[in-house]
């Protein structure tokens, strides 16, 4: 069976040129359930493993905001792919790394790939990819999909995390007190309804987002036959990082 990879991160990162050069002919497109928005998937052969890549759509945020948004939040929290990669412009990335968390909020088991690295060492910017995975507890790899630069490094992380040789500690973004005190109120009554089945402190934050979109595909899920088993699952995660 292939494991899963989804993509994603916002527009004019180059995330469809890494798409393109992971799965290179073995794709194919189509619309994603019940929307107007084009779904790419392709095949990803590395020496060890087969994947499915599903190239998200390129959202500046994972909020029920646009359908694209919906589509790429919803692909991750429920479908929970094996790995995510979140594509980010080098040339721009603390603008970038704000989908990086939200997706941090959703999954640990995520690849920050920094892409367009040429583009950043022209204009003389350095980025210190490990003290970067440090602090979000995640692998980090400088690449350019464009130029072919890191992608062999990028391929042996992605077959180390799904063999389960690299676990990660994902930072998650911790709020003012009054916001902190009311996820730890709303955690255990999530709990009990979804188990291990979803993040709690995520689905957590997002009642107090009064995400009703969310709380609509919440029940639609619940109501899924495969909900029980997964309900029982171990929790996501891992206790410590190696990149």
């Amino acid at each position: 069976m292939a494991h899963t990879i989804a993509l994603a991160g916002n527009p004019n990162t180059g995330k469809s040129t890494l798409f393109n050069l992971l799965t290179g002919l073995k794709q194919h497109t189509g619309n994603w359930p019940g929307k107007t928005v084009l779904r790419a998937e392709g095949e990803l052969k590395t020496e060890k493993h087969v994947y499915t890549v599903i190239d998200l759509p390129g959202t500046y945020s994972l909020y029920s905001n646009s359908a694209d948004e919906e589509v790429a939040r919803d692909y991750i929290i429920f479908e929970k792919p094996d790995i995510t990669l979140v594509v980010v412009d080098a040339t721009s990335l603390e603008r970038n790394l704000n989908i990086a968390l939200q997706v941090l909020e959703m999954t640990d088991q995520a690849i920050l790939c920094v892409n367009l690295i040429d583009e950043a060492r022209k204009k003389g910017m350095h980025i210190d990819k490990d003290a970067l995975s440090k602090q979000l507890g995640i692998p980090v790899i400088l690449i350019s999909a464009r130029e072919k630069i890191g992608i062999i490094q990028l391929l042996k992380t992605i077959d180390q995390m799904t063999e389960g040789k690299i676990e990660t500690q994902a930072f998650k973004i911790k709020y003012n007190q009054t916001v902190e005190k009311k996820i730890k109120q709303l955690e255990p009554q999530i709990k009990q309804i979804i188990g291990n089945a979803l993040p709690a402190r995520w689905v957590a934050l997002r009642i107090l987002d009064g995400d009703i979109k969310l709380l609509d595909s919440l029940k639609s899920y619940i109501q899924n036959p495969d909900f029980a088993a997964e309900k029982h699952q171990p929790a996501q995660g891992g206790c410590c990082h190696g990149a």
